[in-house]
C-alpha cells in the first residue's frame, strides 16, 4: 500500500477545499470521463475546468489517460481514501476503534444469523 507523507496529504486537502473540485470528483465516481464532458457539466469556462483538473491531478486524486487527441480522467480512489483515512485516524482515533468494533459486531451477527438459518 502506498504511503502518504504530510506534504502530499496537505496537497490533497488543498485540492478538496474547492467545491468545484469536489463536484468533479463526484462526477468521476461513476467512472472515467473525457475532459470535454466534464467541462460541459459545469457553468464555468473550459480553461477553468482544466485548471481544476490540473490541481486534482497534481494532488494525485485523479488519473489522466490520453487517447489520440482526447484526455480521459478517472478517480484515484485509493489515494483519496489513504489521505482522508490517515487524517481521521490521527484526529479521531476512537473512530477507527469504533469502525473495527462495528465490523466485528456485523460479522458476528451475520455468523449468528447463518447458524440460525442452518438449524431451521
Amino acid at each position: 500500500m502506498e504511503e502518504i507523507d504530510a506534504i502530499q496529504e496537505a496537497g490533497a486537502f488543498r485540492a478538496l477545499a474547492d467545491s468545484t473540485r469536489r463536484q468533479i470528483l463526484e462526477e468521476l465516481r461513476a467512472g472515467e470521463l473525457p475532459a470535454g464532458e466534464i467541462a460541459a457539466r459545469f457553468p464555468i469556462s473550459g480553461p477553468s475546468v482544466s485548471r481544476h483538473l490540473g490541481v486534482l491531478k497534481a494532488a494525485g486524486l485523479i488519473r489522466e489517460r490520453r487517447e489520440a487527441n482526447r484526455i480521459f480522467y478517472s478517480l484515484a480512489e485509493e489515494r483519496l481514501a489513504l489521505c482522508v483515512s490517515r487524517f481521521l485516524s490521527v484526529v479521531c482515533p476512537e473512530q477507527v476503534v469504533f469502525r473495527l468494533h462495528a465490523r466485528r459486531l456485523t460479522a458476528g451477527n451475520q455468523e449468528g444469523q447463518e447458524g440460525k438459518e442452518s438449524r431451521a
